[in-house]
């Protein structure tokens, strides 16, 4: 028996697993070196967490088999999309890794991370929603700069979160994700909240919604100021448009965006993929109902 054998026998990997949630970048260099040390053992480790029901370590597991090379960025999107198990984050940078295999999520990881840091020094208790929004919008928008992609909007760099991150410049889909994550990292529950008109973030954890236009620099909108952005439908017939959208519904609303995208820039092949996305996750929710 070889002896990366004799390790996965004797030890199932138990001290990787309970190291996979630690984004220190020294716990994830030394989990990176075993790893690489047994690697055929190493992958099967990783793609076996995967499958288990803890979303959070199969996240982890996700991005180490990306980070390690030993996913195709391709094949990796199509496996989550076939998987059901959607997640907003990890399912983006999966997007992004269609495109950018090789590019290190943890640093994005880490620079959310930093933006959540820096609305939790600002907040100060007790604070309504709007007030934690207003604490949101001074950090993202004031402090670090995130604004609209308005003079090069049909740019698919636009469309992938580790480059709207890296350029503080987005679509309103990929500005809205950046509020939710951030948010969230600071235990505050947002929604995606996707408008036929402009993609947008609802806020539904009060008696009364409000939406945040972060295109338009984190505007507060209340429901009454919705029309403009239902096109032909009124509020009151506008049914589910104003409530949240499913994870699977923005990142098929991300990839429709690429199709267009790329398709404007005569990209084929480019726009063939994205759509061979969409038409991925539309079977997938066909299944679904017909099962």
């Amino acid at each position: 028996m070889n002896k990366c054998s004799q390790v996965k026998k004797h030890s199932q990997w138990s001290h990787v697993r309970r190291l996979l949630d630690d984004e220190s970048p020294i716990v994830r260099e030394a989990l990176t070196r075993e790893l690489t040390r047994c690697p055929k053992d190493g992958m099967q480790f990783l793609e076996q967490v995967i499958k288990e029901p803890d979303h959070l370590l199969a996240k982890h597991a996700h991005n180490l088999l990306a980070e390690l090379g030993w996913v195709d960025g391709v094949e990796g999107f199509l496996q989550f999309i076939n998987s059901q198990r959607y997640e907003l984050e990890s399912g983006w940078f999966l997007l992004d890794r269609t495109v950018s295999p090789t590019f290190d999520i943890s640093s994005s990881t880490l620079f959310l991370d930093s933006l959540a840091d820096r609305v939790r020094e600002l907040l100060l208790p007790p604070h309504s929603s709007k007030e934690m929004c207003s604490v949101l919008n001074r950090v993202l928008f004031h402090e670090f700069g995130f604004r609209g992609a308005r003079k090069d909007f049909s740019d698919p760099q636009n469309s992938f979160l580790h480059l709207v991150l890296d350029r503080r410049r987005g679509l309103p889909i990929t500005l809205s994700v950046v509020y939710i994550l951030v948010a969230r990292r600071i235990g505050f529950e947002l929604d995606p909240i996707g408008l036929p008109g402009r993609f947008m973030v609802g806020c539904f954890s009060e008696t009364k919604p409000f939406y945040i236009d972060v295109w338009s620099g984190g505007k507060f909108l209340e429901i009454e100021q919705m029309a403009d952005f239902l096109h032909d439908a009124s509020i009151e017939d506008s049914g589910s448009l104003l409530l949240p959208v499913t994870v699977a519904e923005t990142l098929t609303r991300g990839c429709r965006n690429l199709v267009q995208q790329y398709g404007k820039q005569g990209d084929k092949d480019s726009a063939h993929l994205f759509n061979k996305f969409v038409l991925e996750f539309e079977r997938v929710q066909q299944r679904e109902a017909n099962a």
